[in-house]
């Protein structure tokens, strides 16, 4: 006879030897019990040592010993218990009953079951419910200290690169001055235009050690034993994960990811979910550069970044054609001076479009007299912002005499449920007298009062928390601006860091600008009073000028903010950052009219595009990730404008995208209401003209979706 016998033990330590659950102690017990009840039997005792009895799959002697059980090499298995066989309720009555199936004999002597030889199933059902209970206790238990010590901003697993932890037990941190050097020469590299790989190479090649090698350093250092490896090469995802990270501006973001179950997978969960602490430690790279590479973050994953050009200016990117919407081209030869003409022109000349020439020195006179201008008109919002800065320190040093007492309140009541529950175990030990029951129904009511209690302690905590964290969002993102406007006017040469933070798209006519600002700095700096509100009206001259040139005839531009009448939704990020965006109404039905394009496209066999009042929200019969979120053409927007349908003949057609050659065969608005909310375009690459049948379906998914936004 062959009977395998198992052992496990969850954390193994060579002073458990001489404990009744060492793995040591269960083997010697299967072995004096299979000595006395099957002297002649082959025994072998398999055995995991620092696995979990929550879970099977982790545990390779078991599965090992698993196969020959259910191969039928193998009669008889024996544990010292149950516990030791499993420790999750479910899946231990399941893979017992599996191996009941399969002919397996199952012996657990401390709990004297021997199974299916004696029908034993309730007394087995009720053995693995008490041996689950201490798991799922702990984990709970775990799972709250976790969750008190992020919310107090006391709970660091790790530190990313660039910082050390000083005290393992207090958490305590600090910066690593030559890593954190490592940490700024990222950004900078990553600002002057250089991507994840060549920056990868380029510390490779200069021999700066990866964080990993830098951890065992320190390690070392300190005289601590490691099994930890490291490559000498960096990869492009610890570069990506720098940049992303704000802990380098100081902010502390716990509550990153969490686990679905006991052993189970770690997920990672959104912004909003994550506990933040703002301030709460010295940070390496200033706002000002974190938000810029933020900016840049974002441009560099659309689908239409080309990387950097050889020779351009701090412009590109950020100017297109009025005319024909194709982005403006930068004549960077040095025999010229630094200048953006029209991209289409420059390929096709005046068969595709006018010049639209304009000087660099010209930009940077524009841009200046205009930010000149927003800083004028909100001067007396911009001194607020300031004073509300200036005065950050000593509000957050109120907000954290308050965070300290709710903390005190929060922990002195804890410590009264704590006692009031063991005063109540033993006024429960004795029911029995009527004097009794009345002193439980009013410790009962004691405990309600203070679970009521620590729940609105721990809300005040939060919101007092958030308060301080939205304060300081606010004053970073108005202090970056600030330090924006007064660099740009400062500097002879305006960089393209500036400009990416303030500008979101500068729109070149023949004699004049649409400078378009971010929509979160426009929100920022806007006022009440109409007077002097910085969205200066279509049209306005306020700002002008000259641009001569010697080949060329005299020009003078105007500057125009583009923004007036726009309608706007003003929410808030995870981070308490007030956030303006343009409204679209029809975005609300991106998911309905993509299906919707989708069909369209398949009964005209033209190239589909349903829009809102300024991008591509869906797209059929060309390349989504191409189309989506460009901004449509002048044409377009003057055809929404004129609120009826067009149709282009064969070589009359114009394009629908900027930047995009599909041309416009029919484009009817959409109306919602009265208003437009944006116009569904059939186009091809071609210039076909549309069918009778083509223009009335259009015509129909225009007003079908018209009628779904109103409904």
């Amino acid at each position: 006879m062959k009977i395998d016998g198992y052992a496990r033990i969850s954390v193994d330590l060579q002073e458990d030897s001489h404990e009744n659950t060492s793995i040591e102690n269960q083997k010697r017990i299967i072995r004096d019990f299979v000595a006395k009840e099957f002297p002649d039997a082959e025994l072998i005792i398999y055995e995991d040592r620092d696995r979990s009895g929550y879970t099977f799959s982790q545990r390779e002697n078991y599965q090992k010993m698993r196969k020959e059980l259910i191969n039928g090499d193998v009669r008889i298995l024996i544990v010292k218990d149950f516990s030791r066989f499993s420790r999750r309720n479910s899946l231990g009555l399941l893979e017992l009953e599996t191996l009941r199936d399969a002919g397996i004999r199952i012996i657990s002597i401390g709990d004297n079951i021997d199974y299916p030889t004696r029908d034993d199933w309730m007394l087995i059902q009720f053995k693995f419910l008490m041996n689950e209970m201490p798991v799922t206790d702990t984990s709970k238990k775990i799972k709250q200290m976790i969750d008190n010590r992020q919310k107090n901003g006391q709970w660091i697993c790790a530190v990313p690169y660039g910082y050390r932890i000083t005290n393992t037990k207090e958490m305590t941190y600090e910066i690593d001055p030559p890593a954190a050097e490592v940490v700024r020469e990222v950004f900078r590299l990553y600002n002057l235009g250089w991507g994840y790989k060549k920056i990868a190479n380029h510390l490779t090649d200069s021999g700066v050690p990866t964080p990993r090698a830098n951890e065992i350093a320190q390690k070392e250092a300190e005289g601590k034993a490691t099994k930890l490896t490291a490559r000498s090469e960096w990869s492009i995802i610890t570069v990506q994960t720098i940049l992303k990270n704000d802990f380098y501006i100081g902010t502390l973001r716990q509550r990153k990811y969490t686990r679905k179950g006991i052993n189970g997978k770690d997920v990672k969960l959104g912004d909003e979910e994550n506990i933040v602490i703002e301030n709460a430690h010295e940070p390496i790279v200033d706002s000002k550069t974190f938000a810029y590479t933020k900016e840049q973050l974002e441009l560099r994953s659309k689908g239409n970044y080309r990387g950097e050009k050889k020779y351009a200016t701090d412009y590109s990117g950020f100017m297109f054609c009025g005319d024909c919407g194709s982005p403006m081209f930068s004549m960077s030869r040095p025999e010229l001076s630094p200048a953006y003409t029209c991209g289409t022109y420059h390929k096709r000349g005046l068969k595709g479009c006018t010049s639209h020439h304009i000087r660099v020195d010209v930009l940077d006179r524009l841009l200046k007299e205009f930010i000149l201008r927003v800083r004028d008109n909100c001067k007396g919002m911009i001194d607020e912002l300031q004073k509300t800065i200036d005065e950050q320190p000593e509000r957050e040093e109120q907000l954290g005499a308050t965070v300290e007492s709710i903390e005190t309140q929060l922990n002195e009541t804890k410590a009264k449920l704590k006692a009031l529950y063991k005063e109540k175990m033993l006024i429960d030990a004795g029911l029995s007298d009527a004097k009794s029951r009345t002193k439980a129904a009013l410790y009962n009511e004691m405990e309600e009062e203070l679970l009521t209690r620590i729940e609105m302690l721990e809300k005040q905590f939060g919101d007092i928390n958030n308060m301080r964290n939205n304060m300081i969002t606010a004053n970073r993102k108005a202090k970056t601006v600030i330090e924006v406007f007064d660099g740009v006017l400062r500097k002879e040469k305006l960089d393209k860091r500036d400009i990416g933070l303030i500008v979101e798209k500068i729109t070149v006519f023949e004699d004049h600008l649409n400078v378009k600002l971010k929509s979160d700095v426009d929100g920022l700096l806007s006022l009440e009073d109409t007077e002097h509100t910085v969205n200066f009206k279509s049209g306005s001259k306020d700002i002008a000028v000259a641009q001569k040139s010697a080949n060329r005839a005299d020009k003078v531009f105007t500057v125009n903010v583009i923004r007036e009448g726009d309608p706007l939704e003003i929410y808030t990020n995870s981070g308490g950052e007030v956030i303006f965006k343009k409204y679209s109404p029809i975005g609300e039905l991106s998911s309905f009219a993509s299906q919707y394009a989708e069909a369209l496209n398949a009964a005209t066999d033209l190239t589909v595009l349903i829009c809102d009042r300024d991008h591509c929200i869906a797209a059929s019969g060309i390349s989504k990730k191409e189309v989506l979120e460009r901004r449509v053409t002048q044409t377009v927007e003057d055809i929404m404008e004129g609120r009826r349908v067009e149709v282009y003949p064969s070589g009359k057609a114009l394009p629908a995208i900027e930047g995009i050659d599909q041309k416009i065969a029919v484009a009817a608005p959409i109306m919602s209401e009265g208003d437009v909310s944006g116009a569904v375009v059939l186009t091809s690459a071609a210039g076909e003209t549309a069918s009778d049948s083509d223009i009335k379906l259009a015509t129909v998914a225009a007003s079908f979706l018209g009628k779904q936004m109103e409904s």
